[in-house]
């Protein structure tokens, strides 16, 4: 007896910055590349997550599914992730715990004259001589394919350091300037100038995790699909309260950088009540259901030092719990999709 078929779902994704943590969604995709009655209809990212939707993109357009997960690793790789995975594994199962690496790495004299000096100079002091170490790879990627019409929507988020409103480039409003800037952070690298060909005028632009980790609203556009899952790399809740200063300066950024999530996720679920309660016309906005996929409690063993410093063995198994995590929501909420959102805002918001 032959199987039926599944017919095909249509899905939005949102993903979340978060510097090299940005290898679990990585993992998220490969998983999801492998279900093959699910189609990504647009992305939406931001800094990590904005970098992780331009390789998917080029590899889906190249070399189909396959092809995507093939140029992820590229990327990855190319970040400091191990090429050979049978010797990430045999690392993987010798090496001290997550956070024994994520302790060592943050008390390292290397990673401590880092913060240190972030936090005191300005990238500016330098000159132009600063640059993005991930400009040489960004640069590699295909941008004839990033800005196609074929094959998922692309909406990259970054923040105009003058207004300080978010910019979502799509289009042919991606090159290579747009995916840096989504990833500038301000502590680190210049702004990253970017001319407006209608305008003339040039802005300055920084990492859009402050005011979209990622923007949700390009999203809801009609022709698109109602489900967003959100790849989730920030940890919403820490049980334990920070007390060394490295520890506090994380946690502030952790809650800055999901604050416009939650503000866009609190909306969702004002409309959703107007609808529900039949305050609002049918149609007149749209009901979208929100999916949520994340591993808190890996976060939470990790810290500022293995966001900012890609370490094989971290990045390793930031891929598989990205995939271990896929998996376990495609099993449990596979047939939700198109039908009921699975994350309870209201319960989110209590």
């Amino acid at each position: 007896m032959t199987k039926t078929a599944r017919a095909t779902t249509r899905i939005n994704l949102a993903l979340q910055g978060g510097g090299a943590h940005g290898a679990f969604t990585r993992g998220v995709l490969d998983r999801l590349l492998e279900d093959e009655s699910i189609e990504i209809a647009a992305i939406a990212g931001t800094s990590a997550g904005a970098l992780n939707a331009a390789a998917l993109k080029v590899g889906l357009l190249t070399g189909g599914r396959e092809g995507a997960r093939e140029n992820l690793n590229w990327f990855w790789e190319q970040v400091g992730a191990v090429t050979d995975t049978r010797f990430s594994d045999w690392i993987a199962a010798f090496a001290p715990t997550v956070p024994a690496v994520a302790r060592a790495l943050e008390a390292s004299p290397a990673y401590m004259a880092y913060d240190m000096t972030s936090r005191m100079l300005s990238p500016y002091l330098y000159g132009p001589a600063v640059r993005s170490p991930l400009e040489r790879i960004v640069t590699a990627l295909r941008f004839d394919h990033v800005c196609a019409d074929d094959g998922p929507q692309l909406h990259i988020c970054a923040i105009n350091v003058r207004s300080g409103k978010v910019r979502v480039f799509a289009g042919d409003e991606i090159g290579p300037e747009a995916l840096l800037a989504s990833a500038c952070l301000p502590t680190l690298f210049q702004a990253v100038e970017i001319e407006d060909p209608a305008t003339g005028t040039v802005e300055a632009y920084w990492d859009g995790g402050y005011t979209g980790n990622p923007a949700l609203f390009p999203l809801f556009a009609l022709d698109l699909p109602g489900d967003i899952l959100i790849v989730n790399i920030n940890p919403l809740y820490r049980e334990d309260v920070p007390q060394e200063a490295q520890a506090i300066q994380n946690r502030i950024n952790e809650i800055s950088f999901n604050a416009s999530l939650l503000r866009e996720l609190r909306a969702i679920s004002f409309v959703k009540r107007l609808i529900q309660q039949g305050s609002m016309p049918k149609g007149a906005m749209k009901d979208v259901l929100v999916h949520l996929v994340s591993d808190d409690a890996l976060m939470n063993d990790l810290n500022v030092a293995t966001k900012t410093i890609p370490v094989p063995v971290i990045l390793s198994r930031l891929k598989a719990a990205g995939r271990q995590a896929m998996d376990g929501f495609l099993a449990q909420h596979r047939a939700d999709l198109g039908q009921r959102g699975t994350v309870d805002l209201t319960e989110l918001f209590n």
